[in-house]
């Protein structure tokens, strides 16, 4: 297949013009070409609204991770353990052999 092939040429673009012009006639025109145009307004609108959205909970998902470090080295800290250098998941294991086990009493 070669490229112009690929490409719509003027007699196709003449031809889709004649369909279009013979099924909604040349008074519906601007009207259906209004109309497309809100539409793609419209998804260009709700696409900017999602990924402003996204991009506010990627923000807050950021911040949580940084608080739950925050704790985790005062926790570690408190415990006498150097969170230095050490992942979450690390310092939480360090975290759990350090606390003094607690008993289940019998009833």
């Amino acid at each position: 297949m070669e490229i112009a092939e690929m490409f719509i040429g003027t007699q196709e673009i003449i031809l889709i013009a004649l369909i279009v012009l013979i099924l909604f006639g040349a008074h519906k025109i601007p009207e259906v070409a209004r109309s497309l145009g809100r539409g793609v307004a419209e998804f260009k609108k709700a696409q900017k609204e999602a990924e402003m959205e996204l991009r506010e909970l990627e923000k807050k998902m950021e911040m949580s991770k940084e608080e739950r470090r925050a704790k985790l080295e005062k926790i570690a800290r408190d415990l006498g353990i150097n969170p230095e250098g050490k992942s979450d998941e690390a310092l939480l294991d360090e975290i759990e052999r350090a606390l003094p086990k607690v008993e289940k009493s019998k009833p």
